[in-house]
This record gives C-alpha cells, sequence and structure tokens, in this order.
C-alpha cells in the first residue's frame, strides 16, 4: 500500500513538473492584443456597472413606491462608490 501512494505522489510530481516551466516572452503583436483585449473588457466591465447600478436604482424605486402606497416611508442610504485602490506606499531605502 505504500508502494502505491508514493508511485502516485511520484507520477503527480512528474506531472506537474510542466506547470513551473516558464514560457517564452509574448511577441509585440500578441503583447498588443492582450493589451486590446484587457481594454475592452475593461470598458465591457464599466458598461455592465452602470446597467447593474440603474437596474438597482429601478428596483429600488418600486420598493420605495410599493411602500409608500402601504402608508410606510422608507428613507433609502446613499452609498458611497467603493474607493479606488491605495498605491503602496514607496518602501524607504535602508542606509
Amino acid at each position: 500500500m505504500k508502494h502505491s501512494k508514493f508511485a502516485l505522489l511520484l507520477a503527480l510530481t512528474v506531472a506537474s513538473a510542466g506547470t513551473w516551466a516558464k514560457l517564452p516572452p509574448l511577441s509585440e503583436e500578441a503583447q498588443a492584443k492582450a493589451a486590446e483585449a484587457k481594454a475592452k473588457a475593461g470598458e465591457a466591465a464599466k458598461a455592465q456597472a452602470e446597467l447593474l447600478s440603474k437596474s438597482q436604482d429601478r428596483v429600488a424605486e418600486k420598493y420605495i413606491k410599493e411602500q409608500k402606497s402601504k402608508g410606510v416611508t422608507v428613507k433609502p442610504t446613499a452609498i458611497a462608490p467603493p474607493a479606488a485602490p491605495a498605491t503602496a506606499p514607496a518602501t524607504a531605502e535602508k542606509k
């Protein structure tokens, strides 16, 4: 039983060795395509976020109207958008 576990572990180690290999650097053309794809993905994500925000606003308005018709006063809490990620502080060099 110990031999089969060892053999399995050895086989998995050998099989995963290929994942540690480094890939060659991308060509300029491939880098340009990757940058373009990243920009398109960013634009699409921004558009999706805007649509989601509008949809959430419509749902909130509908809920407030329904509650108002029942005689309940709903005061929505304004939520600020998330802050931009902070940049890492520059590390001071040791002398």
